[in-house]
C-alpha cells in the first residue's frame, strides 16, 4: 500500500500530517512517498482562497495551531508575522530546493524528509527565513548534507528541470482534484483515496484497513 503526501513547507497543517505519517509508516506498513509541491499553484489552479486572507479564519487558525501543537506533540509556533511569511515571502524557492533534494534522494527519501522537517522548523517553530540561499544551506547542513552537497542542490534548484518537476508534481496534485495542503492519496487495491487536511486519520485508517491510535502511536 502506497501513501503519497503532497505538501508545502509553508503549510503548518502539512507539517502535522507529515509527522503523523512518518510515525505511522511502520505501524501501518505503508510505503510513504513524499511529494513536495507548490501550495500557491494549487490554490490558484483550484480557485481556492487561503484561510489567512479571511480575517475570521486567520484568527481561528492561530488558536487552532496552538491546540494542535500540544495534541500532535510538534513544536509548532506561528511566526511573528504569519501573513508576511506565508503570502508576501512565500515558499516557491524553498519548494524548488526541496524538489532538488528529492531528485537527489530518489531511492531512500531520508534526506528529503530531514530537509523538509528542518524548513518547517525554521518557519513554524523558530520564526526564521525560508527564502534565502543561506537559509537553505543551514537547513541542509542540519539535515545531514555536506557543504558540497548543499552547494550542488542549490545550483540544481535553479535549473529548468527542477522548476518543471515542481510544476508537474503540483499539477499532479490538481489532477487528484486537490484544493489545498496537505493532500494525502492512499493507493489501496488499485484505487486512489484522497484526503485533505490533518484531521482525517481515523477515516484514512478505516479505508486502508488499519487502526488509528492517536497522533503518537505506541
Amino acid at each position: 500500500r502506497t501513501v503519497e503526501l503532497f505538501y508545502d513547507v509553508v503549510s503548518p497543517y502539512s507539517w502535522l500530517a507529515f509527522e503523523v505519517l512518518c510515525r505511522y509508516r511502520n505501524v501501518w506498513n505503508i510505503e510513504l512517498k513524499f511529494k513536495p509541491a507548490y501550495l500557491g499553484g494549487v490554490m490558484h489552479g483550484s480557485g481556492n482562497r487561503p484561510p489567512g486572507v479571511v480575517p475570521n479564519k486567520f484568527l481561528y487558525m492561530n488558536q487552532d495551531l496552538k491546540r494542535l501543537s500540544e495534541y500532535f506533540v510538534i513544536p509548532l509556533s506561528p511566526p511573528s508575522n504569519p501573513f508576511e511569511a506565508m503570502f508576501e515571502k512565500g515558499s516557491l524557492n524553498a519548494m524548488r530546493f526541496v524538489t532538488a533534494v528529492a531528485e537527489k534522494d530518489k531511492e531512500e527519501h531520508v534526506l528529503v524528509e530531514r530537509v523538509s522537517r528542518e524548513l518547517w522548523k525554521r518557519i513554524w517553530s523558530t520564526d526564521q527565513d525560508i527564502t534565502q540561499p543561506a537559509s537553505f544551506t543551514e537547513a541542509g547542513l542540519k539535515a545531514g548534507l555536506s557543504t558540497n552537497e548543499v552547494e550542488e542542490i542549490l545550483n540544481l534548484a535553479k535549473s529548468q528541470p527542477i522548476k518543471d518537476k515542481l510544476k508537474s508534481v503540483t499539477q499532479e496534485a490538481l489532477d487528484y482534484q486537490c484544493f489545498g495542503f496537505p493532500c494525502i492519496v492512499c493507493h489501496v487495491n488499485g484505487k486512489a483515496e484522497v484526503f485533505f487536511g490533518s484531521d482525517r486519520f481515523e477515516l484514512m485508517a478505516h479505508c486502508i484497513g488499519e487502526k488509528w491510535m492517536g497522533p503518537v502511536p505506541p
